[in-house]
């Protein structure tokens, strides 16, 4: 019997998801990769980051569009799943916006991150 569960997400570039694991300070591994569960169990992904719970990983497949996270919860206890997650999602957003608007001619001139995580971003337009 099978421990890993998916959870759906809206993250639909392999690029943005994995800059925003290592923005996270994760180390993502790409490819055609198993992540470990209970027992020795394995499920196939294609981006995979170690956890510090010996014999599980979590990680991330291509389900349609977009991609699913993957991980066996019942061994995990150094990551909280929503909290991950929600950081997951916002670090992709914020890659998903920056690449956005570079390629549109918009530069960064000021980021501020508050309290309640939020991120400001002061753009300009660069002129030729």
């Amino acid at each position: 019997m099978s421990h890993f569960s998916s959870i759906k997400t809206k993250l639909v570039k392999k690029e943005h998801l994995v800059q925003a694991l290592r923005d996270l300070n994760y180390q993502p591994i790409e490819g055609n990769v198993e992540i470990r569960g209970f027992s020795g169990q394995r499920t196939a992904v294609e981006v995979m980051i170690h956890t510090k719970n010996p014999g599980y990983d979590l990680g991330f497949r291509k389900a349609g569009d977009t991609y699913e996270l993957v991980a066996d919860w019942y061994g995990i206890h150094d990551i909280n799943q929503k909290t991950f997650l929600n950081q997951v999602q916002q670090k992709y957003a914020y890659r998903a916006v920056m690449s956005r608007m570079k390629e549109q001619g918009f530069e960064a001139v000021e980021e501020k991150n508050t309290q309640d995580n939020t991120i400001h971003i002061t753009l300009r337009r660069t002129v030729f």
